[in-house]
């Protein structure tokens, strides 16, 4: 009974115990796919006893084996060594781990599956049961060559092939789900039979290897193996925490060559020539399904068009200086409002008060006339997607952006849904709000959106989670203060210089690469 108290025992029964279950995962899954050809009331039947003469065999071979190994009287020799029967044993059994082994991790490595075929006509039960006994025969053979190379003491062998067989059938599905979600559980399981064919291969030529250097190896990388694992579980909670639309977003944009590709490595050697991959989507392709992927995260201040930037008609002006103003904008509907545009009175179409102007000489504002339009009213906190389908029910009208006060932000359009994903599409009296000045420099109105800025200067580090939306204030938050023309800040890469400030805002902004910089230090 003093073996009871041997350290190493229980090491090695532990230790004998992970790889028997391993190595039966192979033997569990093919008793499941012989068991599947039988009707589903026998099935389970037919896993019990496939698992129970899976134990018996091994069981019986160990005893076979341990005997085997007994035989130590010479058989024959080869110059100065001489080989016992024990040695062939030996020999033969690592030599077959090594190629079991070898042959599993590539099967693993190059993804090689068992395919489950989904007979539907049932197979008989005796015919079956005897299919797996000859499974068993073959499966076994590795197992116990594993447990004689491990352990020196039988009894050590039959209890771990009870404990391992006892797991499996207990819990049969989840341990196969298990090891099935867990690759490289297997792989190191796979290496630990190389080093066990090798130590039976050193037993056979007559160099001993103590078994406590295995069994310190073994529990050294497992160790390792249950930090990495723990460690790939935080992973997974950090990334979980991230929402699913995002990270699928960011998984096409990687697929499609996006920006998160660009990163280069701090390691990596100089090439005399820089290997360009072809891109299987052009930029402008990408600029679309990023502006797809993140339109729902977008707020309507961030598409709309601002109060400061509408054309809107006041009831007050005369006749004349209406129909000059409508005559000289390119917009087929724009706001009606007396004095000022929070008192606003409806919406209205361009050649109706065209009209309206020349027939009577004045707009009827009255809700009968069919002139001017109640407004559609959203407030500045509703979502993209929310007020895409406002739009789809608006029949063509804007539809204007009031905050919590009621007082009008902005107006909204379907063209200003469609600038966010596809770009700018500029007026007739507009032009572009980010316009190129040669390599790596830009001109860029305040007001422009910091999506397309993104896109264009192909970096991610302009738009967060502050309410701002435009370059002005993007800048803003970063001086602290109103700047003056030609002061300038230097952010990720990139030198933003004011060029000129008009009634209390950033009008234009001069944007060029800081020397020295790439493209990927922005990203």
């Amino acid at each position: 009974m003093e073996w009871l108290f041997d350290p190493t025992i229980w090491a090695g029964l532990l230790t004998l115990v992970v790889l028997e279950i391993v190595l039966g995962i192979d033997n569990l899954i093919f008793i499941a796919i012989l068991a599947d050809k039988l009707p589903p009331h026998q099935r389970d039947k037919a896993r019990l006893i496939g698992l129970s003469l899976a134990m018996l065999m091994r069981l019986g071979l160990l005893t076979i084996v341990s005997w085997l190994v007994t035989l130590t009287t010479p058989l024959f020799a080869l110059g100065s060594m001489a080989f016992s029967g024990r040695d062939l044993i030996l020999l033969l059994g690592g030599v077959f781990l090594l190629f079991k082994a070898t042959v599993e991790l590539h099967e693993r490595m190059e993804g090689v599956t068992h395919v489950q075929t989904k007979s539907r006509v049932y197979a008989g039960f005796g015919a079956v049961v005897a299919q797996i006994v000859v499974l068993d025969a073959v499966f076994s053979l590795d197992a116990v060559i594993t447990a004689v190379g491990m352990v020196d003491n039988l009894y050590v062998m039959m209890a771990a092939v009870i404990i391992s067989i006892g797991v499996m059938i207990l819990a049969s599905k989840p341990l196969t789900r298990f090891v099935n979600a867990h690759p490289t559980v297997v792989v190191l399981c796979l290496s630990f039979l190389l080093m066990i064919g090798l130590s039976l291969v050193a037993e056979g030529l007559g160099f001993h290897i103590p078994k406590g250097y295995l069994y310190a190896a073994i529990g050294f990388s497992i160790l390792i193996e249950a930090l990495n694992q723990f460690a790939r579980r935080n992973f997974l909670k950090q990334e979980a925490r991230v929402p699913l639309r995002d990270r699928t977003a960011d998984s096409v944009l990687r697929l499609m060559g996006g920006k998160k590709r660009a990163h280069v490595d701090a390691d990596a050697e100089p090439q005399d020539e820089p290997v360009t991959e072809p891109e299987a989507f052009g930029a402008e392709e990408r600029n679309m399904v990023s502006g797809v992927l993140a339109l729902a995260d977008r707020s309507i201040r961030s598409v709309m068009t601002p109060r400061s930037e509408l054309t809107w008609v006041d009831l007050d002006d005369d006749a004349d200086t209406i129909l000059r103003q409508l005559q000289a904008s390119p917009h087929s509907g724009m706001p009606v409002a007396r004095g000022q545009l929070d008192q606003l009175v409806g919406i209205a179409r361009t050649k109706d008060l065209v009209s309206a102007l020349m027939l009577h000489g004045r707009i009827d504002a009255a809700p009968d006339s069919g002139i001017v339009r109640a407004p559609i009213l959203l407030p500045d906190t509703a979502g993209v997607l929310g007020a895409m389908e406002t739009l789809k029910r608006a029949h063509g009208q804007p539809v204007l952006v009031t905050d919590e006060f009621g007082i009008v932000q902005g107006l909204l359009t379907p063209v200003d849904i469609l600038e966010a994903i596809a770009g700018e599409f500029p007026d007739e009296d507009e032009q572009l709000a980010i316009r190129p000045q040669g390599p790596d420099l830009w001109e860029a109105d305040g007001a422009a959106d910091l999506h397309q800025l993104e896109q264009v200067l192909e970096t991610d580090s302009l738009v967060g989670d502050d309410d701002y939306t435009s370059l002005a204030g993007f800048l803003l938050a970063r001086f602290a203060s109103m700047p003056e023309p030609g002061q300038a800040i230097e952010l990720d890469g990139w030198r933003y210089e004011v060029v000129a400030v008009e009634e209390r805002r950033i009008a234009r902004v001069a944007i060029s690469r800081v020397a020295g910089a790439t493209a990927a230090d922005g990203v």
